[in-house]
């Protein structure tokens, strides 16, 4: 495919304002309203918030690698840009959602593409209970948290909580304890992508839960439902040398 009208999305960071800055000197940038392609500069983090706010914009997204992890973006030279972005490849990522009710009844939604989160907000662990597709696997795990991870998410937190990695083909999500106390030996569970999965909160109260959708947290949870999104895609291009699969792939042979 081709893109025409590409727009700049930078974060603050020097290098990342000085590869904006040498761009605009080769090329004409469009307004992010007017793009057919949203170039973003920065880190892992900064796509992420560039992902959920310019999402409404309903274009590809391409990141530029110009800050501390940079597994979402791209390392591209200025003068190959508009090269690259063209013979990129389109990997659709489907964000999991957040369905959360906090302890005054409130509910709250909000989309992840790495992971939703749960957390204990104090220094008591979290008991919660987890079901799956209307079934209950774990009438109570006692744990700092749990989390669900996606695909494109599992090389993220999921793997700093001893997460299995998961290929961006395969239709799973990665079910994955933060730091367990009971049961001991659980170490997670590989769920079909279709899986509905609900946590609740066994003492919401005395030992209050936080559940997050990669930055955006709600606190004071009773009941989190998390689900596979699949009706509204987010794209995003990567180099043909370079591709997500790819890189998910070799992170299984880091050492």
């Amino acid at each position: 495919m081709n893109y025409n009208k590409i727009a700049l999305f930078p974060s603050r960071n020097p290098k990342a304002q000085a590869f904006a800055d040498e761009v605009k000197k080769q090329l004409s940038v469009a307004s992010l309203e007017e793009a057919d392609c949203i170039v973003v500069i920065g880190g892992d983090g900064f796509m992420l918030h560039a992902l959920h706010n310019l999402k409404h914009l309903d274009i590809p997204f391409f990141g530029i690698h110009a800050g501390t992890v940079g597994f979402l973006m791209n390392d591209v030279e200025s003068a190959h840009l508009i090269d690259k972005i063209q013979e990129a490849e389109v990997n659709e990522l489907y964000p999991l959602r957040m369905t959360a009710i906090d302890i005054h009844g409130h509910e709250h939604a909000h989309n992840a593409i790495n992971e939703v989160s749960l957390m204990r907000q104090s220094p008591q662990a979290g008991k919660i209970k987890i079901s799956v597709d209307g079934i209950e696997r774990m009438p109570e795990l006692v744990s700092d948290g749990v989390l669900v991870s996606t695909p494109a998410g599992s090389t993220a937190y999921n793997l700093s909580a001893h997460g299995p990695i998961v290929p961006l083909s395969a239709n799973l999500l990665a079910l994955t304890p933060i730091s367990p106390f009971r049961p001991r030996r659980w170490r997670g569970a590989l769920l079909p992508s279709s899986a509905k999965i609900c946590f609740t909160i066994c003492d919401a109260q005395d030992r209050p839960v936080s559940a997050s959708a990669d930055y955006q947290m709600v606190d004071h949870v009773k009941q989190v439902v998390v689900e596979q999104n699949r009706d509204n895609p987010f794209r995003v291009l990567f180099t043909r040398d370079h591709d997500l699969e790819d890189r998910i792939l070799s992170e299984q042979f880091s050492v």
